[in-house]
C-alpha cells in the first residue's frame, strides 16, 4: 500500500543527493502523492466488511552546499493515531539532519530511517509488501552511515534510538509525542540500538542481508534481535522476481519470536506492470497472517500511476478478501 515508484525515496535521496553536493550547492525536492481506496466486500467476519479511502503524501528536500555537505528534511502527510487509537489526518517530519562525506562514506546525523529490510523498496503491487512493512524502521534520532565497497557492494550501519522529541508530533490531527515510558523496543533515549545491512548487485541479481538489535524499552521483556535475507532478479528486463525472509527473537521487546516471508514477482509489458505476492507473517502470541495478491499498475506521463490488486489475507483464522486501488503522481523540482 506504499507509494511503489518512489517507495525508495524517504530513505534515499539524501544519500544519492551526495555527489551533487560535492559539485554545486543547491536545493532538490522529491515527493509523490497517493490517493486511495481499499474495500473489504467480503470477509467470514462480517464487522470486517469495510470501505476505506485515503490520502498520503511524501516530501524529501536537500539543500547542497557544494563542499559534500548537506542538509535534508522530510514530511509526511497521512492518517495517524493517538496513544488512545483516535485517528485523522497528520503533517509530521519523518527526516531532518546534515549529510556529509568521510572518505568513500556518507554519514547522516538527525532523524533517519536507519537501513535495515527492502520489501517496501522493492515489491511490486499494491499489496506488495503489506505485511513486511510491519519491521520497517522509520523516525530514528541517530547517526548512519553508507560505506562503498566498489563492486563488493555497499555496507550499511547505524546507531539510533526512537525518536521522543517534539519532531514526533504531527500537525492538524496531533498523534501525540512518543515517551519513553510508552516502552517498546528501541524506544529508550540511548544510543543502544543498532542495525547493519549489506547490498550487493551482480548483473541481473540483487542480494541484501541485514541484522539489528533493539534494546528493551520500558516495561519490556526481552531486546529485540533480528536478520534478513533478500534476493531479486530480474529475466530479460521484462521479469523480476523477489524475495525476503526476516526472523526475530523477542520481536516488539515481547516473549514472541516472528517470522516473515514475502515473494513477489512482476511482468511488465510497455507501461502496464502486472504482479502477484504471497507473504506470510507468524507471531508467536498472534499466530500466523497470509497473504496472497495479484495486481497491476499502469505507468503513464512521465509522472502518473494507477494500481489496482485484489488480495486474500487470513489472519487468526478469519479469511478476508479485499480490493485496493490507487493513483499515485510523482513530484519534483
Amino acid at each position: 500500500m506504499n507509494i511503489q515508484k518512489l517507495a525508495a525515496l524517504a530513505g534515499t535521496i539524501a544519500c544519492a543527493s551526495a555527489a551533487q553536493a560535492e559539485d554545486r550547492p543547491g536545493f532538490v525536492w522529491e515527493g509523490s502523492v497517493e490517493l486511495g481506496f481499499e474495500s473489504v466486500y467480503s470477509s467470514d467476519a462480517p464487522a470486517n466488511e469495510t470501505d476505506t479511502a485515503y490520502a498520503k503524501g511524501e516530501f524529501l528536500g536537500t539543500y547542497s552546499f557544494g563542499n559534500g555537505v548537506a542538509i535534508f528534511a522530510g514530511l509526511t502527510f497521512e492518517e495517524v493515531e493517538d496513544a488512545a487509537a483516535n485517528a485523522g489526518y497528520g503533517l509530521y517530519l519523518d527526516q531532518l539532519g546534515v549529510e556529509f562525506g568521510v572518505g568513500p562514506a556518507t554519514v547522516q546525523l538527525g532523524k533517519v530511517h536507519p537501513a535495515f529490510g527492502t520489501t517496501w523498496d522493492e515489491a511490486a503491487g499494491y499489496f506488495g509488501s503489506t505485511l513486511a512493512e510491519d519491521y520497517e524502521l522509520t523516525e530514528q534520532i541517530g547517526a548512519l552511515a553508507d560505506l562503498d565497497l566498489g563492486v563488493a557492494g555497499v555496507l550499511s550501519v547505524g546507531l539510533f534510538y526512537a525518536d521522543d522529541t517534539a519532531l514526533s508530533q504531527s500537525a492538524g490531527f496531533n498523534r501525540g509525542r512518543n515517551n519513553t515510558a510508552l516502552g517498546g523496543a528501541g524506544n529508550t533515549r540511548r544510543l543502544d540500538n543498532a542495525s547493519l545491512q549489506w547490498h550487493g548487485t551482480f548483473g541481473d541479481t540483487r542480494i541484501w542481508a541485514g541484522a539489528r538489535h533493539l534494546s528493551a524499552g520500558a516495561g519490556d521483556v526481552s531486546d529485540e534481535t533480528g536478520g534478513f535475507l533478500a534476493i531479486g532478479h530480474t529475466f530479460g528486463g521484462a521479469l523480476d522476481v523477489f524475495a525476503e525472509a526476516a526472523v526475530f527473537d523477542g520481536y516488539g521487546g515481547t516473549a514472541d519470536n516472528a517470522r516473515f516471508v514475502t515473494l513477489n514477482a512482476a511482468y511488465a509489458i510497455g507501461e502496464v506492470t502486472l504482479s502477484g505476492t504471497v507473504a506470510t507473517r507468524d507471531v508467536d502470541s498472534l499466530g500466523k497472517t497470509e497473504l496472497l495478491s495479484i495486481g497491476a499498475e499502469y505507468e503513464f506521463g512521465d509522472r502518473y500511476l494507477i494500481g489496482a490488486a485484489l488480495a486474500r489475507i487470513e489472519d487468526a483464522g478469519v479469511t478476508d478478501h479485499v480490493f485496493g486501488v490507487n493513483f499515485e503522481i510523482a513530484l519534483g523540482s
